[in-house]
């Protein structure tokens, strides 16, 4: 079974495990705010206990090596999570996804940490297709996947129900890197 680094290092991130006491930090940065969460698989979180219940499932998911394994990423030299990027293997192909903290948008932080794992990703031998995708309304997390060397494959259409934009499935860019 293939087993993705614990952690990893970019010019200017840290991508590290999830932590059963990173609650707080992960409400006050990130999870809470709707404008983060707006295209997103989830609402933004109101309380801290249900976030608690999602970081257990992550701990539990890096134990045991499989389903969506997230990395907290923190600017170098800090422990203080600004945002996640997860992967989730499926046979030859690893998905990604990412969350970034409003106050960090626009630096390229993202774009970096996924660049770092689609890059990782190929270079296995067993994984042949990295791929992301993000609504067709969310221009930002499509130009993230560009500068993360992906490539444009279409549109998924009604593929992703964002809750926070209604309950119907969204159109969705999908992006890729193969080999």
């Amino acid at each position: 079974m293939l087993r993705p680094p614990v952690s990893f290092a970019t010019a200017r991130l840290a991508g590290r495990k999830p932590r059963l006491d990173d609650g707080p930090a992960l409400f006050n940065s990130y999870a809470s705010d709707p404008e983060v969460t707006r295209y997103l698989a989830w609402r933004a979180y109101e309380r801290l206990e249900p976030l608690n219940a999602f970081l257990r499932e992550c701990v539990a998911n890096w134990e045991k090596g499989s389903g969506h394994l997230p990395w907290l990423l923190c600017l170098k030299g800090t422990d203080t999570p600004i945002g996640s990027i997860g992967v989730t293997i499926e046979g030859d192909k690893a998905v990604f996804g990412y969350a970034l903290a409003r106050k960090f948008w626009g630096h390229g932080f993202t774009a970096e940490a996924l660049k770092y794992l689609v890059d990782w990703s190929l270079a296995q031998p067993s994984l042949y297709r990295a791929w992301a995708f993000c609504d067709v309304e969310n221009p930002a997390s499509a130009r993230v996947m560009e500068k993360a060397g992906m490539t444009r494959e279409g549109i998924l259409r009604r593929w992703h129900v964002a809750p926070n934009l209604g309950s119907e499935p969204r159109d969705c860019l999908v992006y890729a890197r193969v080999k």
